[in-house]
């Protein structure tokens, strides 16, 4: 923790939320220091509008908004779907896999701004106090880091409030919607009020990146996605940049009512916590890399990949983008998809995304002579005999030990 007294200036994740609001006039208020607001555009859109307006009219000295959508999907997230990293079975890792690149961008400003500080307004009990700081010490082992959750007396949304009003500082607070709601290019997620409740079903007015299942289309539509080492580059023969591609997948994803999660998760602090997330087009990605895969990547190497993905996704979840646990498996995860070139089709439906179709012009390990069920001349299938009695030699043994 930093001592008040020793910062001089200190940058600021800022989302210009209630949270990061107050954080900021209390940044100088308690500390004395000037404090830079720094806001990264992950796809958040009109969100970023008011943004520098605000930060100044509340105090802040500079105010930092940085594009930084085509370095997110390019750098951080098509590297974790190479790995089809899944937290847990279920979450697709969006907010996780956004924290270390807003802390990136936040250091560099801190260098270029003489800042001797950093901060951020993740409270005590989550994932994103971890994230964040494990990134920031990556980069300056010696950096302060202010987090004002685990300092101040302001304990509830009724104390934040108060100051908010004491301060005059405009806040965006709702109680047609309490939810806490962090949203990027590859995701929303929804925290907090109704969804403290774990039988209570998120309410349907939460949902802002996909249409109701039931509403959308009542035909199917068909998306050709293609990939090359892994990495999706265009859509329906359309090549696309990184970020233009996540965003056109996302909009097929709202149209069809795809993406949606309701979960119960596990905290690297060690609660259980209840979390809604949509991730359209994430999810039809997913599915798509998984068919190329399949006609494109050794069974071995697919299962040795695979028996590592749990390792991977917690990896990302808990922080350790930085870590060399995490660079020394992306090394392996990446060699693995020399191969996945190819094109998958998906269908969309209700709801629902699936794989009809996939194909490989130069990677395919698919061999209809051999797979076929019609007469062929290349496997003499009295070879499985010999297979099967090999394979079978422990089983034999232990039972004929058993029997004795």
């Amino acid at each position: 923790m930093a001592n008040k007294g020793d910062v001089k200036k200190a940058v600021l994740a800022y989302s210009g939320g209630l949270d990061t609001s107050i954080i900021l006039k209390w940044l100088i208020e308690e500390y004395g220091c000037e404090v830079v607001a720094f806001a990264a555009d992950l796809g958040q859109g009109e969100e970023l509008d008011f943004i520098p307006e605000k930060a100044k009219k509340t105090g802040a000295c500079s105010c930092y908004v940085e594009d930084l959508r085509e370095e997110f999907v390019r750098d951080f997230v098509f590297p974790m779907f190479r790995a089809n990293a899944i937290y847990e079975g279920r979450y697709f890792l969006g907010t996780s896999i956004a924290r270390p690149l807003i802390a990136k961008k936040q250091m560099e400003i801190a260098k270029a701004e003489g800042a001797d500080a950093v901060s951020h307004g993740a409270t005590g009990k989550g994932n994103d106090q971890v994230r964040f700081e494990l990134s920031y010490y990556h980069f300056d082992p010696a950096v302060k880091v202010i987090a004002p959750w685990r300092e101040w007396d302001l304990n509830s949304r009724t104390a934040l409030e108060e100051y908010a009003r004491k301060h005059d500082i405009h806040v965006p607070t709702s109680k047609k919607f309490p939810w806490s709601s962090d949203r990027n290019m590859l995701h929303i997620s929804f925290e907090g009020d109704v969804l403290e409740n774990p039988m209570a079903e998120a309410p349907e007015e939460m949902y802002v990146m996909s249409v109701r299942p039931e509403d959308a289309p009542d035909e199917a539509e068909y998306v050709d996605i293609e990939f090359e080492m892994g990495d999706p580059i265009a859509i329906n023969g359309e090549r696309l940049s990184p970020a233009e591609l996540l965003t056109k997948l996302n909009e097929f994803g709202y149209k069809h009512g795809i993406g949606r999660v309701d979960l119960m998760e596990n905290r690297y602090v060690g609660m259980k916590s209840r979390g809604v997330y949509e991730t359209p087009g994430g999810t039809i990605l997913e599915e798509a890399h998984r068919a190329v895969e399949s006609i494109t990547m050794d069974r071995e190497v697919m299962h040795l990949r695979d028996s590592l993905v749990s390792r991977y996704a917690a990896i990302i979840y808990n922080g350790y983008w930085f870590a060399p646990e995490r660079e020394a498996l992306q090394a392996l995860i990446d060699d693995t998809q020399k191969t996945v070139n190819g094109i998958a089709r998906i269908k969309l439906y209700k709801g629902h995304c699936r794989v009809v179709g996939r194909d490989s012009k130069t990677d395919s390990l698919f061999n209809l002579d051999y797979a076929t069920f019609e007469a062929d001349e290349v496997y003499n299938q009295a070879d499985a005999e010999g297979f099967i009695k090999i394979n079978a030699l422990r089983l034999r043994i232990r039972s004929l030990m058993r029997n004795k």
